[in-house]
């Protein structure tokens, strides 16, 4: 499967942006994930969705701010209530085994490009 994230820009505190990670195939078997790197800064966790059942995880992180929409091939992040330090680049990456709840980024994930998302006045 080969993902695409789209949808980066900028936006004032407070807010709201919607991510798009499109994908090449189903993403039934794939729990799909966003992840985010700040400049300088090391990468984070966002949110995951389950392929299998659509379980999310992760949400603790964001504080409820954010959440992960899934139709067919595409998987969303909906930010809301956005603060400058969730500026960074965003990426949505595929894990093969589905394991969200696990919380560990295997060597066998698939990564789409980043996007920006820039929080600023």
């Amino acid at each position: 499967v080969q993902l695409q994230a789209s949808g980066g820009g900028l936006v004032q505190p407070g807010g709201s942006l919607t991510l798009s990670c499109i994908s090449s195939g189903r993403l039934d078997h794939y729990g799909i994930a966003w992840l985010r790197q700040a400049p300088g800064k090391e990468r984070e966790k966002v949110l995951c969705i389950s392929g299998m059942d659509g379980s999310t995880y992760w949400e603790d992180s964001m504080e409820g701010r954010f959440t992960i929409p899934r139709e067919k091939n595409t998987v969303y992040l909906q930010m809301n209530n956005l603060k400058p330090e969730d500026t960074a680049v965003y990426y949505c990456a595929a894990d093969p085994f589905d394991r969200c709840d696990l919380g560990i980024i295997g060597p066998n994930w698939r990564w789409g490009k980043g996007t920006l998302v820039t929080v600023s006045s």
